[in-house]
């Protein structure tokens, strides 16, 4: 018999999984290869909007350092889904009811599935200021991560749009890449500028004007436009943005949050909801492709491990 046709036809038909992964990025489907590799029956449900998707290439990730994102997501998706036990569906969650080994999983357009388990890797959604040209420009030259794409503009006119607690710290990183930096505030600092006194580099300057627009080429800048009509040539801008879930499914089914605004979780993945774990972006400060992807094992790994232990209670 053909095991492999035999378990896809059936996993094809099927719409009682033992574990649903909400989130088909790189945490959804790291979680998904342990998964598979344990013979689970898996069924991973995305919509395609990933949030390095304006990002043209990934750093800090060995084996795949400068790869476009979509390109080490579209490998991992087929590798992935040459296990037959693992289904993708294109598809957006609306809703989530049951309990731990009998829950339900409604779409927009394919209607409702069970699963025993779920694992959110349905990640988190940067609040963009409403300043023309910086979501535009958002992963490609504003960006978030010095590790991720520190070296590319090391050296370089670089900004910082910060205001508030932490913008010494963050400076102070910064700093590490380049000796031409700029904070920008966006308004009077919420701050004591007499902290920067600790920051050696003669060329650093704070900037409390107002901006009016970032003025960019395909999301690469060029200039800060201010309210005032100055300008300042600029060549990448980090910025620590406020975001919220992607989704608040996880929260509306009882899974807490914790005071950063991540899903909590342990050192395995699970939640505080019996049967749900998460992984990825939507559980950790640290934003790469690398911890979604560790992130995601870890989880899919000790889920198994969980229906195991099921089985013998």
């Amino acid at each position: 018999m053909d095991f492999d046709n035999f378990y896809r036809q059936g996993i094809m038909e099927n719409r009682d999984f033992d574990v649903v992964i909400i989130g088909g990025s790189y945490a959804g489907l790291s979680a998904a290869m342990a998964l598979g590799r344990a013979i689970r029956k898996v069924l991973i449900i995305d919509a395609g909007k990933p949030c390095n998707r304006q990002t043209p290439h990934s750093h800090n990730f060995i084996t795949h350092d400068g790869a476009k994102p979509a390109e080490i997501s579209a490998l991992a998706k087929a590798q992935v889904l040459a296990y037959p036990t693992v289904r993708f569906e294109n598809d957006t969650v609306v809703d989530v009811t049951g309990a731990n080994n009998d829950f339900t999983i409604v779409t927009e357009q394919k209607g409702a599935f069970t699963a025993k388990k779920i694992i959110f890797a349905t990640g988190v959604s940067d609040i963009m200021p409403a300043i023309p040209g910086f979501s535009e420009s958002w992963g490609i030259s504003v960006i978030h991560c010095p590790y991720c794409h520190g070296y590319e503009y090391s050296g370089q006119n670089t900004g910082i749009f910060m205001n508030g607690e932490g913008a010494l710290e963050f400076v102070k990183l910064i700093d590490n890449w380049t000796q031409k930096l700029t904070l920008f505030t966006n308004g009077k600092a919420a701050f004591n500028k007499e902290m920067f006194s600790k920051i050696s580099n003669p060329d650093f300057r704070i900037v409390e004007k107002e901006i009016k627009e970032l003025l960019h080429d395909r999301g690469h800048l060029s200039e800060v436009v201010f309210k005032d009509g100055s300008r300042e040539e600029l060549d990448a801008m980090y910025a620590k943005l406020p975001f919220q879930q992607h989704t608040d499914i996880p929260a509306r089914i009882g899974c807490e949050i914790n005071d950063a605004g991540y899903i909590k979780v342990d050192e395995f993945g699970k939640t505080s909801v019996a049967g749900i774990f998460a992984a990825g972006d939507n559980t950790l400060r640290l934003r790469s492709v690398s911890s979604a992807v560790a992130t995601g094992t870890v989880a899919g790994a000790f889920l198994n491990h969980e229906m195991i232990s099921d089985r013998y209670v």
